[in-house]
């Protein structure tokens, strides 16, 4: 069975694209290939490293990447998880589908160590449970 080829897109690719690779990459086992984008890619936050380092993932290693270096590839789906993301993401060869996941940016709250942290899991939590529907939802129609 031929990978499907996942882009997660936001804007910075730093919080919740970054996790939602992470999680897809590890829910989704060997079925897919996960990559994330930003429109205006920055920095991987360290509280996205930790919360998914709390339940067993690591994105240490995963780098912001533009959208520009996936336009030219093809993709069979690409997921946006930010309002910003989805206006204005460009089109994709190839019969591209597009899935709009909009997610609470937890990189914007400011407070406490704790206080962002626990956004970061909040909004964790969400993506996680998000991909799970959609990869239950998607193994019910192959079977």
């Amino acid at each position: 069975m031929k990978q499907k080829r996942v882009l997660v897109l936001c804007t910075g690719n730093s919080a919740r694209s970054q996790m939602a690779e992470g999680l897809f990459r590890h829910l989704g086992g060997d079925r897919y290939e996960v990559f994330s984008a930003g429109t205006h890619p920055s920095l991987v936050r360290p509280e996205a490293i930790a919360v998914l380092a709390e339940i067993g993932i690591d994105i240490s290693g995963q780098r912001s990447k533009s959208v520009d270096e996936f336009v030219s590839q093809p993709l069979d789906l690409v997921i946006t998880v930010c309002d910003n993301a989805k206006e204005s993401c460009p089109v994709f060869p190839g019969r591209t589908e597009r899935l709009h996941w909009p997610f609470e940016d937890p990189a914007h709250l400011e407070g406490t160590e704790d206080e962002r942290k626990a956004a970061f899991r909040k909004v964790r939590d969400q993506i996680r449970q998000r991909i799970q529907a959609f990869l239950a939802d998607e193994s019910s129609v192959i079977k």
